[in-house]
């Protein structure tokens, strides 16, 4: 379907996407293509629909689908509990009644093979003769021409529950990934005045007020202006913790409100929030298809051509010797049933899918199966230091007091030189000040000396607050006991003697040592860029346990250090939050960024972690290597019983039976394998 689309003039581009049933097309025209697109689909396949997308298909329209579907499915299952009935009777009367036994054999085989007889009939008006359908129409008509019903029968009934397993496996597999990864709200709960109404979420604008229930679905990207919760964002990002939430914070579609009653202010739309865009990204990440998906593709256009000319030999070419034609011909037509490449073209493109899912469901979003493939050949993690490692904002660490002074003192002496700056360094200060319950004096005058810090007159004394510098040139000497963390050192004096100092550092992530430490495990060699000093970036690398530390680099210096790293390791797997970080993303085997970085690296990113937890790091590379395993094992696991099967075959050791295994029973067994992905612990 797919390249008979791409061969019209009117098309640039055609992708039809298997795990969502989308097909995405890009036209030079303003030409209504639809009924052309339908034509082709319908005359390889008969009953496929295609209709326009003007949105998305809502949760409530998905699951309708899903029930029509499983109502079909039943009617399959009475069709072949009835057949199976019937042909039993017909086996247990073969001996002492066998006109009845040969009836209710012919009526059990018209039930379960009307559907496949009709299907050959259409698609053999359409030119398609070597489908499964005509394969096993031909195969048990021809076990009726030699008068051999129960076999017949038992292949047709063992085709069609394997098809219909298969198709339910696809089906829940689909619904899975689906249900996972789509947060969409159906309705909203709009305050207007004192009354609540209920609308349908896309007609919620920014500006509307909604009421979130305790137990709720946050439904729309917005603020709170009333009320206070916990918030649980692990639907989002994954994040097991849930986050207290109170007037003024911004809340993002898809979490869950825990506990108080809230009313939020809408800030984005829904098709702007973060409900929709992770959707997006995993239909956009469904239609990126990796290499081995487009080898599989190439791998069967030449597969099948190959095999049927097989068949053909087999069929005629011992006939021609033995004068037994239908003994070969249904040799070749078991060998043609054994050979259909179903669990290759079904089993790989689900088995990314669901690897995308499991990812959605941590808060990991990949771009697509390409990103996925490009991590599983990563021997590199490279990493920026602030926003990625650390927090990225920074905290008191240590108190360090001169003789004669207490930590209390010196934390006064800063708080009161510092309360009214809004520099990130006073701005820590003052947080611990705060948190320690300690009130600063009150300055009579503050004065700001240019790069080297603060000058105050207070009651007790003249304050110094600043760089070693700042107190060398007052003629204050300073111990020479240095921070152990790395970090800023602000010194302090009072009326000329030194006082001590305090040690101000950015946060390490509290998961950043047990991440680093998962990726070691995996074989990962790990290396930070940062911008900052060498000896605070070598602190961070000692307490994490990162392998090397390249500091103080411009950004264009990082990608020089990150292609010095790709020869040295091999792939390279990048990781930043910076607007400064988009062209490493870029240049890497495969880029990673924060969610909470900006929307630049965001943009340029392979791979989006929106928890912006440093184990995400280890968890996507764990799925990626999980997911290639699995889809290797598909093909491998396909190939091996098919081949098998053949040479048994070709050998008249496989009968019909088998060769309906080898063709539906282990394309059920590979889609089932594919989905293990989604109940995986990472």
């Amino acid at each position: 379907m797919e390249r008979k689309i791409q061969e019209l003039p009117q098309v640039d581009y055609a992708n039809l996407i298997y795990a969502t049933r989308q097909l995405q097309v890009v036209t030079n025209t303003d030409e209504e293509l639809l009924p052309v697109f339908q034509g082709i689909c319908a005359s390889i396949e008969d009953g496929v629909t295609l209709t326009k997308q003007e949105t998305k298909q809502a949760a409530s329209e998905r699951k309708a689908a899903e029930k029509e579907k499983a109502k079909e499915n039943k009617k399959d299952i009475w069709e072949l509990g009835i057949g199976a009935v019937l042909m039993a009777a017909g086996i247990v009367t073969e001996g002492d009644l066998p006109a009845v036994s040969a009836v209710l054999l012919v009526i059990a085989y018209l039930i379960l093979g009307r559907h496949v007889l009709l299907t050959a009939g259409k698609n053999l008006t359409k030119g398609h003769v070597f489908d499964e359908n005509f394969l096993m129409s031909i195969a048990t008509l021809g076990a009726f021409a030699i008068q051999d019903y129960k076999e017949a029968v038992g292949v047709m009934l063992f085709y069609r529950v394997g098809e219909l397993f298969e198709e339910i496996a696809v089906a829940r597999s689909r619904s899975q990934i689906m249900d996972a990864v789509d947060l969409r709200p159906e309705v909203v709960s709009l305050v207007q005045g004192s009354e609540v109404q209920v609308i349908p979420a896309e007609q919620a604008r920014p500006g509307d007020l909604l009421l979130v229930r305790p137990g709720d679905r946050i439904p729309l990207d917005g603020t709170i202006m009333e009320g206070e919760s916990r918030i649980d964002t692990s639907p989002v990002t994954g994040e097991p913790v849930p986050v207290a939430a109170g007037i003024g914070d911004s809340v993002i579609s898809g979490c869950v409100n825990t506990s108080g009653l809230l009313r939020i202010r809408v800030e984005k739309a829904l098709e702007d929030s973060m409900v929709t865009k992770i959707l997006d990204s995993v239909e956009n990440a469904a239609a990126s298809k990796p290499k081995i998906d487009r080898f599989i593709t190439r791998f069967s256009r030449i597969y099948t051509p190959i095999v049927v000319a097989l068949a053909a030999a087999t069929a005629i070419l011992p006939s021609l010797v033995t004068g037994d034609w239908q003994y070969w011909v249904y040799t070749a037509l078991t060998f043609l049933v054994i050979s259909c490449p179903c669990a290759l073209v079904l089993s790989v493109p689900l088995a990314f899918f669901s690897g995308i899912g499991a990812g959605s469901k941590l808060g990991i979003l990949f771009k697509g199966g390409i990103a996925i493939e490009a991590l599983q050949n990563v021997k590199a993690v490279v990493m920026d230091k602030t926003g990625t490692v650390t927090e990225g904002n920074f905290e008191l660490q240590r108190i360090l007091p001169a003789k004669g002074f207490a930590e209390e003192q010196v934390l006064a002496m800063a708080g009161t030189c510092e309360q009214n700056s809004t520099h990130p360094i006073a701005a820590s200060i003052m947080a611990a000040v705060q948190k320690q319950g300690i009130t600063p004096w009150a300055p009579d005058s503050v004065k700001e000396i240019a790069g080297k810090g603060i000058e105050a007159a207070a009651e007790e004394g003249t304050l110094l607050c600043g760089s070693r510098s700042l107190l060398l040139d007052a003629g204050i000497s300073t111990d020479d006991e240095r921070a152990e963390s790395g970090g800023t050192e602000v010194f302090l004096a009072v009326n000329g003697k030194y006082a001590g100092s305090l040690i101000i550092a950015d946060t390490v992530k509290e998961d950043a040592k047990s991440a680093v430490t998962a990726m070691k495990r995996q074989g990962i060699v790990t290396a930070m860029l940062t911008g900052d000093g060498p000896e605070t970036a070598q602190a961070v690398a000692a307490e994490t346990g990162i392998d090397e530390v390249h500091a103080k680099l411009l950004p264009e210096e990082k990608l020089r250090e990150l292609t010095q790293i790709r020869s040295t390791h091999g792939s390279v797997m990048f990781v930043g939050d910076g607007i400064n970080d988009a062209p490493v993303l870029a240049g890497a085997d495969v880029g990673a960024a924060m969610g909470s970085g900006a929307d630049a690296a965001i943009e340029a990113a392979d791979v989006v972690f929106m928890t912006s937890a440093m184990s995400a790091i280890p968890q996507a590379l764990s799925i990626a290597k999980a997911t290639g395993r699995i889809a290797k094992q598909n093909v491998i696991f396909a190939l091996v019983i098919k081949a098998a099967v053949m040479v048994l075959g070709l050998a008249g050791l496989a009968n019909m039976w088998m060769a309906v295994f080898a063709d539906t029973g282990v394309a059920m067994l590979c889609i089932l394998n594919s989905i293990r992905i989604l109940y995986k612990k990472q």
